[in-house]
């Protein structure tokens, strides 16, 4: 009786989140097709109807269809095989990633988890102690000392930060650890000089390359999608709610020529900086997909890694983090996608 009532309760609570979940991301993707149509004018009625008979015929719910309008809305057609970000929260995530997929959020196990040196790790908060990046304990005062000892600049990420909130950058002067114990656990990070080419684009913020790989079931690791994000200049790290995407084309490294803001509209150069984003090759782009599909081999539990990572000013690859969890597929679905059309995933759900 008391497994039923257990069991019976766990079903509540998900049907919750699940319908909350997707309530929110059905909102947003309504608002986005608004705007895009508020730019690119009324959508083809032919799309919306191909967008929910897919929804409904093969991913078994009119629900997923507002991401499928919105995506089909900017970029003109409908493309079969894009996974829409609810569906993929939803369905693939419980199925692909699980729970162990949560220890992406877990930021000071990532360094020991991959045994890389890649992790620009410096130091740990956690359970209200503060560690060197090899688990040993620093005393509250003397964590300034240790953690700028090779560097002006640190960066703070709590654990389950995403989308640029819960990160913090720190200098000697406003450093505080009374401030970080009220924050919470999180990882310590030295501040990245980022590579020349990035500095053209925006020298405020630090750009990170989104890498986007999946691991079949034969244990194969693929690339799906890889695009840059840039902030703006009122930033000090790149945000989410103001960053500025490109995609990336998988086989040169190149930029497109257009780039996206999070409200939808569409430019060939960064606004603050004037960088035109036409012809421009990413540096050492080989050796990062290179180091993300060696890094999701060896992370065979989780089937859908989304990796942030940084060249530096020696050419270096630094990983920022890895996301196994809700890796964010949906920008690089309508710009690059059908990304995972060849997986199945769109089965999942029966």
């Amino acid at each position: 009786m008391k497994e039923k009532l257990v069991s019976h309760s766990k079903h509540i609570i998900n049907y919750a989140n699940s319908f909350y979940y997707n309530y929110s991301h059905n909102k947003l993707a309504k608002s986005a097709l608004k705007t895009i149509e508020s730019i690119k004018g009324k959508t083809d009625p032919k799309l919306i109807e191909m967008s929910n008979t897919y929804a409904e015929d093969v991913l078994g719910w009119l629900g997923y269809a507002p991401w499928l309008r919105a995506h089909s809305a900017m970029i003109g057609e409908f493309k079969e095989g894009w996974i829409p970000e609810n569906y993929f929260g939803t369905v693939v995530v419980p199925k692909l990633q699980g729970e162990i997929g949560r220890t992406s959020f877990l930021k000071p196990l990532s360094k020991k988890l991959f045994n890389s040196n890649m992790f620009p790790d410096i130091g740990y908060f956690v359970n209200g102690s503060f560690f060197t990046e090899n688990y040993e304990y620093i005393t509250d005062r003397n964590s300034i000392l240790y953690l700028f000892k090779d560097t002006e600049k640190v960066v703070f990420k709590l654990n389950n930060s995403a989308q640029g909130i819960g990160v913090l950058v720190f200098d000697k002067k406003n450093y505080d650890y009374h401030k970080i114990k009220a924050l919470g656990d999180g990882v310590f990070q030295k501040y990245i000089e980022q590579h020349s080419f990035f500095n053209k684009i925006m020298p405020n913020s630090v750009a990170t390359i989104r890498v986007l790989t999946v691991l079949s079931k034969e244990g194969d690791a693929s690339l799906r999608a890889a695009y840059l994000r840039v902030g703006r200049n009122k930033d000090s790290h790149v945000k989410s709610s103001s960053q500025i995407s490109i995609p990336i084309n998988l086989k040169t490294g190149m930029l497109n020529t257009l780039g996206h803001s999070k409200s939808w509209y569409t430019m060939d150069a960064h606004p603050d900086s004037g960088f035109i984003f036409k012809n421009e090759v990413i540096p050492n782009f080989n050796n990062i997909i290179k180091t993300a599909l060696e890094l999701q081999k060896a992370m065979s539990l989780v089937k859908c890694i989304g990796w942030d990572m940084v060249i530096d000013k020696d050419n270096n690859i630094q990983i920022m983090e890895w996301n196994g969890f809700h890796t964010g597929i949906g920008f690089a679905e309508f710009t690059q996608g059908p990304c995972f059309k060849d997986l199945g995933w769109e089965k999942l759900w029966k």
